[in-house]
């Protein structure tokens, strides 16, 4: 925070998204207190309410009606006691610094990648693995008429009814079937070949129908109903949308 003194007391700083030890300057206003508390806890200093907490003693707020001119030595600090952070905004108002599918992925370019000796590629290619294999390009084929053959003799079509894993709630409709570019990019030859895209009666997916900023089905925000499987876990067949209420009737 700042430069230690010899006056500092060391204390628990908590909140909903983060918890750490600190030294704190008896001498520091709250105001001060607060905005040195915001990178820590990622709450703004005017949505932020101070309780200090003193082992099985009654909690004290750490207010003040005028807290830029209201040190801290005004309140009963002690060693690792604890200061409790909570954030008064609305719910809605407030980040959510836990959800990580709004962190941006970062991938390495493929050609740094290939160049560099300690990575799976470099193992790979040393041991005549996988696409190195000398005997690959007819592995793939082989394994790639397979898929192709198992939409077919499962009668897989866009619009057929569904389930997936021979899980009854993950019950949907087939909305694509073909390859998947952004999953073959992202996994190689394992990712070539055909995948069947499904749309879930409920929420259970893993995306929107959409990878890698590609849409296949659907629009933006329509939630994760969708997820993309390989031919051998989709059962095509009579599978009507789960009624939730089906079993009130029996009660």
């Amino acid at each position: 925070m700042a430069m230690q003194t010899a006056g500092d007391i060391p204390l628990l700083i908590a909140s909903e998204n983060s918890s750490s030890e600190r030294r704190i300057t008896p001498s520091w206003t709250i105001g001060q207190l607060k905005a040195k508390l915001e990178p820590v806890t990622g709450i703004p200093p005017l949505s932020q309410r101070l309780v200090l907490k003193l082992g099985g003693q009654q909690s004290t707020p750490i207010e003040a009606a005028d807290e830029e001119n209201t040190q801290l030595s005004a309140f009963p600090l002690a060693p690792y006691a604890e200061i409790l952070v909570t954030d008064i905004r609305p719910p809605g108002l407030r980040p959510n610094y836990n959800d990580a599918s709004k962190v941006e992925k970062y991938t390495l370019p493929t050609a740094i990648y290939e160049t560099k000796t300690d990575s799976v590629l470099a193992w790979k290619k040393a041991n005549k693995l996988g696409r190195f294999d000398p005997a690959a390009p007819s592995i793939i084929e082989a394994r790639l008429a397979s898929y192709a053959k198992d939409i077919s003799d499962r009668g897989i079509e866009v619009g057929k009814r569904c389930r997936v894993g021979g899980d009854d709630t993950r019950r949907g409709a087939v909305m694509y079937v073909g390859e998947v570019e952004e999953i073959a990019k992202e996994t190689g030859d394992g990712g070539l070949g055909q995948w069947v895209g499904v749309k879930f009666d409920e929420p259970v997916g893993k995306n929107d129908g959409s990878l890698g900023g590609k849409r296949y089905w659907g629009k933006e925000g329509d939630g994760k109903f969708g997820v993309f499987v390989r031919p051998e876990r989709v059962e095509v067949g009579e599978f009507p949308m789960l009624d939730d209420l089906e079993d009130m009737e029996e009660i």
